[in-house]
């Protein structure tokens, strides 16, 4: 159990906002790993030599290699497709958001039900778990 707060947190984005700059600079960290690979090779180290310093595959090392003689930085920039659309749409994503609220401590299992009972979507357990962290709903 957390200990009583001594210090409390401010706000000053919303946990939506915070999400979205993990997953920007979490992107920066893999460009960053990319460059330093390229400085390797600058520097005269082989392929493998490179991509053992950055910790990635020797196959890998020759993809980001192949990227970066074709489009330079830009090649470096992983070209994610953003992932499977949400089964739900923002509006009831908003209803179970209220309605998660009006209910505290509720289990994945419910929150499961509660899903398909309102709009006939089907999520397993642990993308379940994953919806309610995001919307800082504690389990």
């Amino acid at each position: 159990m957390p200990r009583p707060e001594q210090i409390p947190v401010k706000k000053h984005l919303k946990l939506k906002d915070i999400n979205l700059q993990i997953k920007s600079l979490e992107r920066d960290a893999k460009v960053l790993k990319r460059v330093y690979f390229i400085k390797y090779r600058y520097e005269g180290y082989s392929v493998e030599e490179a991509a053992k310093f950055v910790s990635v595959s020797h196959n890998t090392a020759y993809i980001w290699q192949r990227r970066w003689n074709e489009f330079g930085y830009e090649g470096l920039i992983p070209k994610y497709g953003g992932g499977k659309p949400s089964k739900l749409s923002d509006d009831q994503k908003k209803h179970l958001g209220i309605k998660l609220k009006d209910r505290e401590n509720m289990a994945a299992n419910e929150v499961r039900n509660l899903i398909y009972d309102e709009f006939n979507v089907k999520y397993s357990l642990k993308q379940v778990r994953m919806i309610m962290k995001n919307m800082g709903h504690v389990m």
